[in-house]
Formats: C-alpha cells, structure tokens, sequence
C-alpha cells in the first residue's frame, strides 16, 4: 500500500491510497543477516511490528535495541529526523510488517516507543497521548492477537491487514495476506490469528 500524498509519481498504479495519515504498508522477510542499511527519515512516523524472528536495532533512537517477535516499535522522526538500520542478527529469515504514518503536527522531537502486544487489541500508535501511552495522531493503530473463536468489532471506516491466520469479515473468509478497506469491522478468527487495525479517531 502506498499513498499517492507521499510517493506521487512513483506510486504503484495498483496500490491503494491509505486512511487518514496512514500513507505505507510493507510485509517484509529479511535474508539471514540482511539489513535495510543506514538511512534517514524526517516528518514521518515508522511503525514496525515483528511477526517472526528478530531484529536488531541500531541508529540515533535507542540504538541497540533487539525487537523480538510480536515486538513492536514506533519511531518518530518530527522535524529532527532520525537515522536507522535494521538488522536481521539471525541465521535464519524474519518477517515484519512496516507501515509510516504521517504526523499530526509538524517539527515535532525525534522519538521512540517499543510495545509487547499481548492477547486482545493493544493500541501501539494514535489517538491521545495524555497519559503518555502512544503518540498523538487522529489516525489509530492497533495490533490483535487473537484466539480461534474470538471476535472485534470497529464502528466507522477502516483498513486491517491480516497477519496470521483466517477468519470470517462480515461474513466473508479472509485470511493472512489480505488488506481489507470498509467501514464497521466485524472479525470472527476462525483460527489464532493475528491483525493490524487501521482508523480515524472519533
């Protein structure tokens, strides 16, 4: 998924724009001791969530840090920026979803926040910061972890990916692999499966 607000020319024709300031969805597997390499960002906010194997972290924000799976961590580049290189430290490939959002206000301070997803929906980016839990957007991201026969639901517009497993969206069967853009989310997981919830805040 790429947002035409951001990559323009160089969009994919076949690419969906996103949802609010969601602008970019990558499910990436790194080679055993591959890595991105050193690079920059600046007025974007990078959300990565790891779904097997490790990564090592390394650059101007918590350097060092190991993402383990189901790990996820959000990086906010503001008006300072930060540089990055994530590192596949292992003998075997990794998997990690990646998604950018655009920030709600710019020339903010570089930041970093890492999350442990647990069983349920926990909210890793978005809506009010006032108890300093996520960072402040009107667009919402939260990662699910789910158990054969549990159910969400979401009331208005959204976007999800499904990231492991299947199961029924208002009655049509989806599973791993699958962006799904509607409004009012009903997910019944037919099996463990796990997915990225994408909204605008209310």
């Amino acid at each position: 998924m790429t947002d035409s607000s951001i990559f323009g020319a160089h969009k994919d024709s076949g690419a969906w724009d996103g949802l609010g300031n969601f602008v970019y969805l990558a499910d990436a597997s790194f080679m055993p001791h591959g890595q991105t390499n050193m690079h920059d960002h600046r007025e974007i906010d990078v959300i990565s969530v790891m779904m097997s194997g490790r990564i090592q972290h390394a650059g101007s924000l918590e350097d060092g840090q190991m993402m383990e799976s189901h790990h996820a961590q959000v990086q906010r580049a503001g008006g300072e920026g930060f540089s990055h290189n994530e590192i596949n430290p292992d003998d075997t490939e990794n998997r990690m979803i990646q998604l950018w959002v655009k920030p709600q206000v710019a020339n903010q301070k570089a930041d970093y926040k890492l999350y442990e997803p647990k069983e349920g929906m926990t909210r890793i980016y978005g809506g009010s910061s006032e108890q300093d839990e996520t960072f402040d957007n009107s667009t919402v991201m939260e990662v699910g972890v789910l158990q054969a026969g549990a159910d969400i639901a979401h009331g208005g517009k959204f976007m999800a990916y499904i990231t492991k497993g299947a199961g029924l969206l208002s009655g049509v069967s989806v599973k791993e692999g699958d962006l799904i853009r509607d409004n009012n989310l009903m997910f019944i997981a037919t099996e463990d499966s796990e997915l990225i919830l994408i909204y605008e805040n209310a």
